[in-house]
């Protein structure tokens, strides 16, 4: 059973002449044991809420997953996939990619997200144990990992975290071959790996790899323990390999066709690529209808709780009826008091309103709570042994916190959000990156959102991360004027359960702009014109956040000096794109001057502007000083909108 495996692999990255045989016919021995004896799963039910989840970490070896997937009878990982491997419309992609295969649980590839993806999962699944019971919430996140996902920093936060919370159902299976792609660890790493689990707070054990009855007593051991495990399984990486077994060689090339034949002969496997001998099939076939009856006692469970139709929405991520009923009687209200504050208080205020109305919502922050407003009074903390708790204190780790926050939206049935000081979204970016590229909902709240921070300086300044955070594909990049903006845009993000969502928000109180009540959520319309030219517009001005008052005040001016002018607030560019035609060349207004501000770089508005548009803004990193000082120093005034359309009148 492992050899075919071992011979899938290789077969299927001769045949594509790329990819990474020698993981896969390195662990398949550990896998085999896994999936055959272990694993909780139905291949023909791909989604079954109670599944263990199996994250391939290491995922250039994708080959050992999509063989394990065809081998156990997932309809989706056929023949001809695994022969189409790398190719154009395969589901079998050079990496694993959440949604193209059933069975891929996340998207690897980057090395060590999958498994600090895992700690998310098996955050998610003691929370929603300790919320549903263990009748519908019992299983376990199985993960394989190698040096170089070990190796990657995020891997520190990830062990970390899980270790403090006591995640008793993560098992990590270390694939210890001792290589990487430049030749052995040795050439860049001397850490012991065991003793730093240890450190952190993990079960430890070391295994032969390739010992079938020693995999198998580890994996019980595993079963046991109170705190999460690792088991380092010694392999020789490209298992098998007639002549490059234990070679660096076999990481990331195809073996070539004389070594594969020579191994064919090794193996004693006469049958061609991608067949099988029938007794290894139906062993195979088996595995995969092993879960079977337990899927069904569960669904039975399901059927007789009170808490089915609950749970089962929840794992779909519909929102519950009424979700935003508190919310937008809140913005009613706003509209009355119009009050100054600084976003981030008004994001505060809408999850007081937000969280007890969806109770799948689980807040946390990356040791900047106070400063974040991202805790909502009198909510229990997310913590060993109970874990019912709803704020998680992530600790100074943002891209573990990303990457776990991504592994609990994917096991479902938690809708995470998780912030941060807007300039540290660089440590989170990995993760935000591939929550986009899988169309994932996870909300950060990223705060203190350009030089109005002060006195910290420039290292906490953030002027070029607007512009870096809207370059991401599918990523909805907020920045709200004033409350009722951010309750808007808290809507929006909770309603897009295909995207993720940042939240740029500011320290400073900037005054409100939405006076008048509307019919929608303008915010979700990525740009509205908000206040209109008394008479044929000559100008039109662009801004966002704390800076779409500055307009304001500009258009004042402007209009007090015969220069009709209208203003546009511009919340999100990626849900302005996915208007209509006609509306966006309504909010435009072509044929008028443009001119944008905004506390940020120049970049991606000339969408808006065009290329002779004005910007005032940033051109450099900011300074140490008072907001109030900064943005008169660095030009960022309504007297220097006044002046950019002036100028171009």
């Amino acid at each position: 059973m492992a050899d075919a495996i071992r011979v899938l692999a290789m077969d299927a990255v001769e045949k594509a002449k790329s990819g990474h045989p020698g993981m896969p016919m390195g662990m398949a021995d550990v896998a085999t044991v896994l999936f055959g004896k272990f694993l909780k799963f139905d291949a023909s039910r791909p989604d079954w809420a109670d599944r263990d989840r199996f994250i391939l970490s290491a995922g250039h070896g994708s080959m050992l997953l999509y063989s394990l997937l065809h081998l156990t009878g997932y309809k989706a990982a056929t023949k001809a996939e695994l022969s189409n491997f790398r190719q154009w419309g395969s589901k079998t992609a050079g990496h694993p990619e959440y949604g193209h295969m059933p069975g891929a649980e996340t998207t690897t590839g980057p090395l060590g997200q999958g498994l600090a993806n895992a700690v998310g999962f098996a955050m998610a699944e003691r929370h929603l144990a300790a919320k549903y019971g263990e009748d519908l919430v019992d299983h376990r996140t199985w993960v394989i990992a190698g040096d170089g996902c070990l190796m990657e920093g995020v891997s520190q936060e990830a062990i970390a975290l899980a270790g403090r919370y006591r995640l008793n159902k993560l098992t990590v299976l270390w694939d210890d071959n001792d290589i990487t792609i430049d030749g052995k660890v040795a050439l860049s790493d001397a850490t012991d790996q065991k003793g730093r689990f240890k450190a952190a707070g993990w079960a430890v054990k070391a295994v032969d790899g390739h010992d079938m009855a020693a995999v198998r007593a580890a994996l019980k051991w595993a079963l046991k323990q109170d705190k999460p495990s690792l088991i380092a399984c010694k392999t020789r990486i490209g298992r098998g390999a007639a002549t490059m077994e234990g070679s660096h060689k076999t990481h990331g090339a195809a073996l070539g066709a004389a070594e594969v034949a020579a191994t064919r002969l090794g193996l004693s496997w006469t049958h061609d690529p991608f067949e099988l001998p029938d007794n290894v099939a139906a062993a195979w076939k088996k595995v995969g209808r092993r879960g079977v009856k337990a899927r069904k006692a569960w669904e039975a469970r399901l059927a007789a709780s009170v808490q089915a139709p609950d749970f089962t929405r929840a794992m779909q991520g519909d929102l519950p009826g009424g979700a935003f009923l508190s919310l937008q009687a809140g913005i009613a209200d706003l509209v009355e008091s119009r009050p100054a504050q600084a976003t981030r208080a008004a994001s505060g205020a809408a999850l007081e309103k937000l969280f007890p109305a969806v109770p799948e919502m689980i807040g946390g922050s990356a040791d900047l709570t106070g400063s974040n407003n991202t805790f909502v009074k009198d909510t229990p903390i997310f913590d060993a042994p109970s874990y019912e708790g709803r704020y998680v204190n992530w600790g100074i780790r943002e891209h573990g916190m990303a990457a776990a926050m991504n592994g609990m939206a994917l096991h479902g049935g938690v809708i995470p959000y998780g912030g941060t000081f807007m300039v540290f979204a660089d440590y989170s970016r990995p993760a935000i990156r591939l929550a986009a590229l899988m169309g994932i909902r996870v909300i950060h709240v990223l705060t203190h959102d350009s030089i109005g921070v002060g006195e910290d300086g420039p290292t906490h300044q953030p002027v070029e991360h607007l512009a870096a955070l809207r370059a991401i594909p599918n990523l909805l990049v907020f920045r709200p004027a004033d409350t009722v903006e951010a309750f808007e845009c808290w809507q929006a993000a909770l309603e897009a359960k295909t995207s993720p969502s940042a939240l740029a928000l500011s320290r400073q109180k900037t005054e409100a702009v939405r006076l008048e009540p509307a019919s929608e959520n303008l915010s979700a319309r990525g740009a509205y014109e908000l206040r209109a030219a008394n008479g044929d517009a000559k100008a039109t001005l662009f801004a966002t956040g704390t800076e779409v008052p500055l307009a304001l005040k500009a258009a004042e001016t402007l209009e007090a000096d015969g220069v009709p002018t209208r203003v546009v607030s511009v919340p999100c560019f990626a849900l302005f794109e996915q208007q209509d035609a006609g509306y966006q060349a309504s909010v435009i207004g072509r044929g008028t001057v443009r001119v944008a501000v905004e506390a940020g770089i120049k970049q991606g508005w000339e969408r808006f502007i065009g290329e002779d548009g004005g910007f005032v803004g940033m051109t450099g990193f900011g300074a140490s000083a008072p907001a109030e000082v900064l943005y008169e120093k660095f030009g960022i005034t309504a007297k220097a909108v006044v002046a950019a359309v002036k100028a171009r009148l």
